[in-house]
Formats: structure tokens, C-alpha cells, sequence
């Protein structure tokens, strides 16, 4: 679980450092300088990228390269998306979630329906049942063997929430000891991770994404885009400078 100092820093630094958090959750990949002179000796930079805009109120943050948390008055999650930037043109997304519900927000049940995510193109696409992701195949056993040595950590939560549980909306196969569930009990004292994946019947494509999380009252959106090649490049050189920002928001 996330220490109390870092949960408190957190709290601390919120109002203050939402707009840079914003400006950094765009992942800024450069703008072509318009002046001749600078033109003739810097080459062209990839257009910059515009702001994820959600439509419900909720504040989203950047924790890493590829880790967002969202939260509002109801509920609070983490995501972290590293691998999907590696499924451009297959059909499986698989995203490390976290989530919890905020104080005093009464318990709930997450159902599989209230997890979807939306592609560039506006397409909905729902949570895949267990017997989908069972017929996923070679794809879906990759994925999931690359996340145990590439996944990003997630571990930021309220601090109240000090329980953890298991989002278990899928069951590996051959592991007769685990079950699959269909739906997981919330509260705010608990802090539930897990795995999620979503078939994209017409291939995973570069762009904006969003994954919606429904609560009781309202729903949060957790903005992940999928880089082009070279969007990613720049990305991973201006990284360090993002996250110096980001740090130094805190202080």
C-alpha cells in the first residue's frame, strides 16, 4: 500500500497542482517552430497533442509515463497502461486497474458491466467475459506474461483505504484454484486491484482511449492514449522533464 507521507503529500498538492498535472497528463510531443530562422536549424517537431477532455466532473492526474489516477466525491482509481502501447493492430487491451470508493460513499457492488472503455473512433467496447478472454488464445497468455515483468505500479489509494482485495473478473487457465467473479464488493476501506481486458473486434488503434468506471451516482473517465512510434520517442525523451515537474509540485 501507498506510505501515509505520500498519501498526505497527495492531498496536500491537489488543488495546487492540478493544471500542471493536466498539462503533463497530455504527454506533450513538441509543436514546429513557426519562425523561418528557427525552422532552417531545428528539424520539424511532431504536433503537439490537445488536453483529454473528460465529460463528467472529475480531476485526473499523471503518477507515471504510463499510470493516470482519477478521482471525484465518489470514487478514486489508478491504471496503468504501459502495454497497450504495444497492441496497435491485435485485438487485446489489457490494463492494471485500482479502485475504491471515497468517504463516506456507501459500499457497492462493481459489477463487469460497469467497466468499459471507449476507443478513438467513439466505439464502446464492454468488458470481456470470462469465456472470451478463455478463447483469447496465444495473445491474451502473452499479455499476460508480459504484465508480470513489465507492469507499472499502481499502489495509490486514500489513504482509509488500507484493506487490499482482488478485482478477480478473470481466472487463468489451468488454475483450478482460482475463480472468476463477475462482480466485486467496494467500499472505502478497501483498496481492490486488478487485471482488465477488452477485445477490440476492429484492432487496437492509436489515439485517445478512455476507460469508464460506473459508480452508484456517476461514473469517472481515466484517459490512456496510444502513441504513434514517434509520439512515444519524444515521449520517453521528455519524460524525465515531465516528471521533475511533477515532483517539484509537491514541494
Amino acid at each position: 500500500m501507498q506510505s501515509r507521507i505520500e498519501t498526505q503529500r497527495l492531498r496536500k498538492c491537489r488543488e495546487g497542482a492540478v493544471a500542471l498535472l493536466l498539462l503533463a497528463a497530455l504527454v506533450a510531443v513538441g509543436a514546429a517552430d513557426a519562425q523561418e530562422q528557427a525552422t532552417q536549424t531545428t528539424p520539424p517537431q511532431p504536433a503537439q497533442m490537445t488536453a483529454p477532455q473528460p465529460t463528467v466532473p472529475e480531476v485526473f492526474t499523471l503518477m507515471g509515463q504510463f499510470v493516470r489516477m482519477a478521482y471525484n466525491n465518489e470514487g478514486f482509481a489508478t491504471m496503468g497502461y504501459r502495454l497497450a502501447q504495444e497492441q496497435v493492430g491485435k485485438e487485446w487491451i489489457l490494463l492494471q486497474v485500482g479502485v475504491t470508493l471515497r468517504k463516506p460513499t456507501e459500499n457497492y457492488k462493481l459489477k463487469r458491466e460497469h467497466l468499459w472503455i471507449t476507443t478513438p473512433d467513439g466505439k464502446t467496447i464492454p468488458l470481456a467475459t470470462q469465456n472470451e478472454y478463455m478463447a483469447g488464445g496465444a495473445e491474451v497468455r502473452s499479455l499476460t506474461q508480459r504484465m508480470k515483468a513489465q507492469k507499472d505500479s499502481i499502489n495509490y489509494f486514500p489513504l482509509e483505504a488500507d484493506q487490499p482485495c482482488a478485482l478477480q473478473y478473470f481466472a487463468d487457465p489451468g488454475t483450478s484454484r482460482q475463480l472468476a467473479w463477475d462482480e466485486t464488493e467496494l467500499s472505502w476501506h478497501r483498496a481492490c486491484a486488478g487485471r482488465l481486458f477488452f477485445r477490440i473486434p476492429d484492432k487496437v488503434q492509436v489515439g485517445q482511449h478512455w476507460l469508464h468506471i460506473k459508480f452508484a451516482a456517476g461514473e469517472l473517465q481515466v484517459p490512456f492514449r496510444i502513441l504513434t512510434n514517434e509520439e512515444r520517442k519524444q515521449t520517453e525523451k521528455t519524460w524525465q522533464d515531465l516528471k521533475k515537474q511533477h515532483e517539484a509540485s509537491y514541494k
